[in-house]
């Protein structure tokens, strides 16, 4: 057992499983395997199920015992280096429109700040931020936050449809009237949250309609219905416009989701000064 073994066991947990975490450290899958396999030989003790994933008892009590170092060490890194750092998980849509007005208006109070960003979408953003490999994560809020977790709501986001504007269809109710639709639906993958609450809502109307395409972000999701390739499922977002060559079908009847930010540190300075201007940028588009 090496230290190294041990970092590598610790990002396997936080991702819940080797392709994941080889995925996030930028490393060969078959590399990190071996490493993990020698670790439990050194350590004659299984750490974890592969499928799905989930700690032995063995596995638990390594990992305690490891992680508030490692979950620690990029900050207590930039302490000695002198920096302020924060580490910011959010969808890309975020980090590319509203951070850099954000991150101005923090290093007024931080001149040495340093960020770290990640983006992904919301599964992954809530297992970061639960396992302490984000400071903060700006995503759609769960009904019920992982435990240690503070939460803060920020917008309000109903969910539409997005259809071609020369589409013959003006209302979604015309499809739920269909014995069976007939256009392709462009969404993000099925184990987002806007397209649970989508797909929960059309099982409780007795109608089905699955996904032609899946997608990894709601910009994408536009390019395809753009492209002409089917309805798309996003969602309405204060202060942003609908593209004028696309028209929102709006969902009244569905549930409206809540964009906010999840945290654990709530003594950090620095932090709490970066969730004021977050909620700050978020009451500015909001209007």
């Amino acid at each position: 057992m090496n230290v190294h073994q041990l970092e590598l066991f610790y990002h396997v947990v936080i991702n819940q499983g080797v392709s994941q975490a080889a995925r996030a450290l930028d490393k060969e899958q078959p590399t990190l395997s071996k490493q993990i396999n020698d670790l439990e030989d050194s350590l004659r003790a299984k750490l974890y199920h592969r499928r799905p994933f989930k700690l032995t008892e063995k596995g638990e009590i390594l990992y305690r015992a490891i992680e508030v170092f490692f979950k620690n060490l990029p900050k207590v890194e930039q302490q000695v280096r002198g920096a302020d750092m924060i580490r910011l998980g959010a969808s890309p849509i975020f980090l590319m429109d509203h951070l850099p007005a954000i991150e101005k208006r923090v290093r007024k109070t931080f001149p040495s700040l340093h960020l770290v960003l990640r983006e992904a979408n919301q599964p992954q953003l809530l297992q970061w931020v639960e396992y302490g490999e984000v400071d903060l994560a700006i995503t759609l809020l769960p009904k019920e936050a992982p435990q240690k977790v503070f939460a803060k709501p920020l917008v309000h986001l109903p969910l539409i449809l997005l259809a071609p504007k020369n589409s013959k269809l003006t209302t979604a109710d015309h499809l739920w009237k269909e014995a069976e639709i007939q256009e392709s639906l462009v969404c993000l993958t099925p184990n987002e949250m806007v397209c649970q609450e989508f797909q929960q809502t059309l099982s409780g109307l007795e109608v089905e309609w699955r996904p032609r395409i899946e997608v990894g972000s709601l910009r994408l999701v536009e390019h395809y219905v753009q492209e002409g390739y089917g309805i798309g499922l996003s969602v309405r977002v204060p202060g942003v416009r609908v593209p004028p060559n696309l028209r929102a079908l709006e969902l009244p009847n569905f549930p409206v989701l809540c964009l906010g930010m999840l945290w654990r540190d709530n003594e950090d300075r620095l932090l709490r000064v970066f969730r004021e201007q977050v909620e700050q940028r978020a009451r500015e588009v909001a209007g």
